[in-house]
Parts: structure tokens; sequence; C-alpha cells
């Protein structure tokens, strides 16, 4: 573990991983909107979507801002942020690879409600509104997917307020930690890495708690075997407590 503490964070390379063919295809494959669409279809589908790639820390799109574009991203990772009255951004999530981002109003949303931030370097897929509606026309399954992803993200806001309000902040982290190495996280040694800027201001304000308090859970954590981390990653070394944990069952 200790060699784990000196790897620096591994910066993404686009010019290395480039956004073929088969890896857009591959990234629209796993959205839920297609899981019903066979692999031609999916081909057909993708002509729709167009590449951007982006620099670390370039603006996707930000809050307010008409929501025009559905987005995919194919290789890098994404962060969504909230701004706040104070003028701060607030982390909300972080994406990865075959992660969907953005809205349409096909999908209920005439503005983006977050801003989307290329976290490093990045190639991301978009589709319009008036493509996007053209592939619900040509294919009956999407438009049925479109309804249960909406349905989802209802469940999911309304999951996160119950989370906010009724589990203590170990819960809260545990639970954010799971989500994020479900997402982004690379098997290593046995261990689920995630390698990340993710500062404990951040991952505060993921959970709706004080810096301080996040320090000390993440401290905890670590001491109980839970978790390493170090700079710029954070490996979850005991996925079955830290699940336990998360669901509030641990001793």
């Amino acid at each position: 573990m200790s060699a784990l503490r000196k790897v620096p964070i591994t910066v993404e390379d686009v010019a290395s991983r480039s956004c073929t063919l088969d890896v857009r295809l591959r990234a629209l494959r796993r959205l839920p909107f297609f899981a019903d669409l066979t692999p031609e279809d999916v081909g057909h589908v993708g002509d729709a979507f167009h590449e951007r790639r982006y620099r670390e820390g370039q603006m996707i799109y930000t809050a307010g801002e008409p929501a025009l574009h559905l987005h995919v991203v194919v290789v890098g990772k994404v962060k969504l942020v909230r701004p706040t009255p104070n003028g701060q951004q607030v982390l909300l999530d972080i994406l990865g690879p075959g992660d969907f981002f953005g809205s349409l109003s096909t999908l209920g949303d005439r503005a983006y409600a977050d801003a989307a931030e290329a976290q490093t370097t990045c190639c991301v897929l978009g589709v319009t509104a008036g493509a996007f509606q053209t592939i619900l026309r040509r294919h009956p399954p999407v438009a049925l997917a479109a309804l249960e992803i909406v349905g989802e993200r209802l469940r999911a806001a309304h999951d996160l307020i119950e989370q906010l309000s009724s589990h203590d902040t170990e819960q809260r982290i545990a639970a954010t930690l799971l989500r994020l190495a479900d997402r982004v996280g690379q098997p290593q040694d046995g261990m689920l890495l995630l390698q990340m800027p993710l500062s404990r201001q951040d991952l505060a304000d993921m959970v709706g708690a004080t810096r301080e308090t996040a320090s000390r859970v993440m401290s905890q954590l670590d001491r109980d075997g839970v978790i390493r981390s170090g700079r710029g990653w954070v490996a979850l070394t005991d996925r079955d407590r830290l699940e336990a944990i998360a669901s509030g069952i641990a001793a």
C-alpha cells in the first residue's frame, strides 16, 4: 500500500485513447436509452451524435443555459457542479465513459440545472433535441426507455433527499464512495481505485456535511481498513464493509 500512496493521479490522454468509431459505439451501447436496440440500430443512432473534445477544466455547459444537448462521456472524466448563491461551485458527481449528462426538453428539462466541466482531457458525444426526437420516432423502444429514465431521475432525487434527511454523514460518505467506485473505479490489487482530485471539501459538498466532519469520517474509515487514501486518490479495500456502513447495518 505504501507504493500506492506515492502514485500520482494518472492523466488520461485522449490522443492515446482516441475517440475511434468502435469506442464511440461502445459508449452508446452502454446507455440505458439504447439497451434494447440491436448493434446495427445503435450504429445508425450513432450517426446523430457529434464528437467534441475538451481540455481539463474546460466548461461543457453552464447552469441556466437552455438544455439543448444530451451528452455521453466516451473518454475521460466529467464533473457536474452546481453554483451556490455565494459564487462557489459544489461538486455533485463525477462521470466516466458510458455515463450520460445534460438534458433535453424531451426529458422534461428546459435548462441545465447544473454545470458540466471536463475534469480530465475528454472526448464527449452530443445529440441535439431535434435529432433525438427523430431517434424516438424511428425507435419506439428508445421512447419507452426515456420515460423510464425520467422516472429514475425523480426517484434518485427523492432518494437523495431521504439520504440527506435521515442518514448520518458516515452512511452518506460510504454511499457516495460506492457510487463513484461503480462509475470510475479501477480494479487494482484486489481494491477499487478512484484516481481523481476529490478533496475533502468536494466530498463534504456532495454529502451535505462540513469539511471537518468529512475529514474525520474518512480518517476513521482509513484507520478501520475500509479505505486507503492519498493525494488525488481513494482506494476501497473492504467493499462489503463499506456497503454495510452505507446501509446502516455495520456494527
